[in-house]
Formats: C-alpha cells, sequence, structure tokens
C-alpha cells in the first residue's frame, strides 16, 4: 500500500530516511531529463530551492520505500519559476500570495513505472497533490512543465493555463502554467489512476524538538486518516 505524506519542517525529524531516499530519487530523475536548469542539485539531491519554507510530499510504500514525490514552495519566496524561469510568464506575470504556492520536481520511482500509459505510484502523487490542495484551501498552483505534459493536465481536470509562451531550453520544450486544485481536479484524477479514496496518510501530532530528532523515528509512519475513505 502506498501512501502520500506531508512533511512540514516540523517533522521533518521523523522522515529523515524518507527524506534522503526522495533527494536521491529526485537527483535520478533530473539526471535522466533533457534540461540542465531543472537538474541543478547537489551531491545528496537538493538544491536552491529546499528550504525550511519548503513542503515535501512524499510516497512511501508499505516497506518504506519512496516511490515518487514532489514538493511544494510559497510563492512568496523564491521558485523556480521567479528565480529561473520568469521569462515563461511574460504574458499574466507571476502570481504571488499565501493562497499561491507553486509545485516543483515531480518524479515516480522506475521500480513502480507499470508497463501501461499511468504510472500508479505517479497518480497517488497526483492525486494527494491535488488533495492536499483542497485540504490546505491552495486553489491554485503554479508550476514549469515540459509543454508536452500540459494535455494529460487537461485530461486530469487540472484546466492548465499558461502564463506566457513555450520556450525551447536545452532541447526541451518548457512553459508555466497555473493549474485548478478543484473537486473535479480530484475527481477526474482519481479517475484516470482508478483510485477510490484518499491517498494521504494522517496528520502526525505535535512532536517535541527532542522526538523528531530521535534517531529511532525516522521510519515514516504510515496513518489512515479518518472519515475519509479507505486506502487507495
Amino acid at each position: 500500500m502506498i501512501r502520500l505524506h506531508v512533511i512540514d519542517p516540523a517533522h521533518r525529524g521523523l522522515y529523515a530516511d524518507a527524506l534522503a531516499q526522495h533527494h536521491a530519487l529526485r537527483r535520478a530523475s533530473f539526471e535522466a531529463g533533457g534540461c540542465r536548469a531543472l537538474r541543478t542539485v547537489d551531491a545528496a539531491g537538493c538544491d536552491r530551492f529546499d528550504t525550511e519554507a519548503t513542503r515535501y510530499l512524499v510516497a512511501i510504500d508499505g516497506d518504506g520505500r519512496v516511490t515518487g514525490g514532489t514538493r511544494l514552495l510559497p510563492s512568496d519566496g523564491p521558485t523556480p519559476l521567479s528565480e529561473i524561469f520568469p521569462h515563461l510568464a511574460e504574458i499574466r506575470g507571476v502570481a504571488r500570495g499565501r493562497d499561491i504556492w507553486e509545485s516543483a520536481g515531480f518524479f515516480a520511482s522506475a521500480r513502480y513505472r507499470e508497463e501501461k500509459p499511468l504510472s500508479r505510484a505517479g497518480g497517488i502523487v497526483a492525486a494527494g497533490l491535488i488533495e492536499h490542495c483542497l485540504e490546505q484551501a491552495i486553489p491554485h498552483l503554479n508550476l514549469v512543465a515540459e509543454t508536452c505534459r500540459i494535455p494529460q493536465m487537461a485530461e486530469l481536470g487540472w484546466r492548465p493555463r499558461p502564463l506566457g509562451l513555450p520556450i525551447a531550453h536545452d532541447g526541451v520544450s518548457l512553459c508555466a502554467v497555473r493549474i485548478a486544485a478543484s473537486e473535479e481536479a480530484l475527481a477526474e484524477t482519481r479517475a484516470a489512476y482508478d483510485i477510490v479514496a484518499s491517498v494521504l496518510a494522517g496528520p502526525l501530532p505535535p512532536t517535541p524538538p527532542d522526538c523528531a530528532r530521535s534517531p529511532d523515528r525516522t521510519r515514516s509512519p504510515d496513518r489512515t486518516r479518518s472519515g475519509r475513505g479507505l486506502a487507495a
């Protein structure tokens, strides 16, 4: 069973091993891609946008292995769109505010990519991303993506709205879009990946700093959230 864990700064100590896996897999995914600007990471798989404000959404299976993930960056701080690709938003601009975040670094582990168009692991990240935004009253997300991904976003009900014209960068066509985190998007994303209920792990209780650093609690807990149905 794969669940998507939302890791905020307060609970990173509990997820030390999962985050190390996340960063390593993200680095491998970036290095396999064609755009250098999207894969500038250090030896640990981090870049300048991995800050104290970063929120990680990490898919973890029942054995504690990371299967995919993404990260959310507040739009009032530095993001790839604002710092590296502002020219991708020359028409509509880069909107900023507490209710607008940027999704960056979406990936799925090659181990979990089935021989079919849609990966279950990727679907759990996609559905969990929209579900989390709905819970947190985040109506829109910005993101930089390969232009070829736009039709798939539209099919998932994300209503991608280009912020500018696409450009060729390192041999890849990139564009910036704003997507809608709506109930429609959640329903259509779940349907596309045959997901029938919540994929989010339940919220963790407040953790004292000393407990968060305890080495025997780095295994990511898996808790089913109440009131949102059975696990997918």
